[in-house]
């Protein structure tokens, strides 16, 4: 327990220093598999009890440590207190232990000090808690004050799917297998599943990959159950010429492809997560075209020939899918919202010059934030008067599914 408490500290203190989670757990890499998961289960458990453990420390302590790691290490044995409170004393001994590998033992008597004094007195600091909406809902501040005006019925549902860890979802690949003979083959590897929507199966219990039947092969991909229906919607006819304009991973580019036989160009800013696309639809067996290109700069990638029908799963806050990416609490600041509503903005002007006469075009987010969606959708209407909103779907984090907005746009 002291070395996944050690290395969850490091991966916490990574990203409280401006790293995303995915390269914080770059450190992990060569750990044990063990010590990985410990560690990473750490990681995850306080970054998605935003401020839970910032409330209690400030209680403990009248300031911060100076030192990131060992303040990211009292998160993190604060969170296995609470999460296994009948080993209390292997946490503190161990964090205490752990702390003397990240400060040489200078520090050992403040953390030993802190985590007996919350055991002491942890039932009057969570009753404490309860009245900072901060710490109880776990979400900034700023974050809840938007899904108050946006959802003012719903927005409590919303914080708490947001807080607890997501399914594991399955997308059936049907050129391989019907949706029911794959749920069969899952049986019959002990592994539990509800399909839902056209393609999707939950798990009851998330599984390695490398246990999924077909994988390797290439007849079922993991993707979130709402993330799938971009494609669902999209529903461009066999043959059509189509722009995915924001790509990667290549998630949606793959389930547009095993729906129908399309001609295909994929774009993404980002070379590396370009190559990500390419090895996706390697191990499905689908092909496309795939450009490292920004789809602002058409000059870049459009040969002027207009498209069928056109993705644009565009850059967002991410609100929607926080609890797969907790890191976001963090990271995200308020004023990223303008910035990115006006580079969603520009993207919807841009692409809407590449679409055909009759086309088709879905705009995207993983966003619960108005700005990001129906209310950018409706600027762009006035904006272009030659765009007609065919339908338009929130979803919000549930227990089956994280956080999606979509809008499909026609071109008159």
């Amino acid at each position: 327990m002291g070395y996944s408490l050690l290395l969850g500290a490091r991966v916490l203190g990574a990203v409280y220093g401006g790293k995303s989670l995915n390269e914080a757990l770059s450190v992990l890499a060569g750990e044990m598999p063990v010590a990985r998961a410990a560690a990473q289960d750490i990681a995850y458990g306080v970054l998605r009890r935003y401020g839970w453990g910032e409330f209690i420390l400030e209680q403990l302590m009248t300031k911060p440590l100076s030192h990131g790691e060992t303040q990211a290490l009292l998160l993190a044995a604060l969170y296995r207190l609470d999460t296994r409170p009948e080993s209390a004393p292997m946490v503190v001994d161990q964090a205490v232990a752990a702390s003397g590998e990240l400060t040489g033992g200078a520090l050992k008597g403040v953390v030993n000090g802190v985590l007996r004094s919350f055991l002491r007195r942890r039932e009057s600091l969570l009753q404490a808690l309860a009245k900072d909406d901060v710490a109880h809902y776990q979400h900034p501040s700023w974050w809840l004050a938007r899904l108050r005006r946006g959802y003012p019925e719903r927005w409590q549902d919303v914080v708490a799917a947001a807080n607890q860890p997501p399914p594991m979802t399955l997308r059936v690949n049907r050129r391989c297998v019907s949706v029911e003979d794959y749920q069969a083959r899952l049986v019959s590897a002990g592994i539990a599943a509800q399909a839902f929507g056209q393609a999707g199966l939950i798990l009851d219990k998330p599984v390695g990959v490398d246990l999924l039947p077909g994988f390797a092969e290439g007849c079922v991909s993991v993707q979130d159950a709402g993330a799938q229906r971009a494609a669902e919607l999209l529903d461009p006819a066999p043959g059509s010429s189509v722009l995915d304009a924001c790509a990667a991973p290549g998630g949606k580019t793959a389930h547009l492809l095993e729906r129908a036989d399309l001609d295909l160009l994929a774009l993404d800013i980002d070379g590396t997560r370009t190559g990500r696309i390419e090895e996706n639809l390697r191990r499905l067996r689908l092909s496309a075209e795939i450009r490292v290109a920004d789809c602002l700069d058409v000059r870049r990638w459009w040969d002027g020939k207009a498209f069928d029908a056109i993705l644009a799963d565009v850059p967002c806050s991410a609100s929607g899918v926080a609890r797969r990416h907790p890191d976001i609490k963090v990271l995200r600041r308020e004023s990223d919202i303008r910035r990115l509503v006006h580079t969603q903005a520009a993207i919807l002007d841009t692409l809407w010059s590449a679409l055909k006469p009759g086309g088709k075009l879905l705009y995207a987010t993983c966003s619960v934030f108005v700005e990001e969606n129906s209310a950018q959708v409706d600027a762009f209407l006035v904006r272009r008067p030659d765009a007609q909103r065919v339908l338009e779907e929130q979803w919000l984090p549930q227990e089956c599914h994280d956080g999606f907005y979509y809008a499909l746009l026609r071109k008159n």
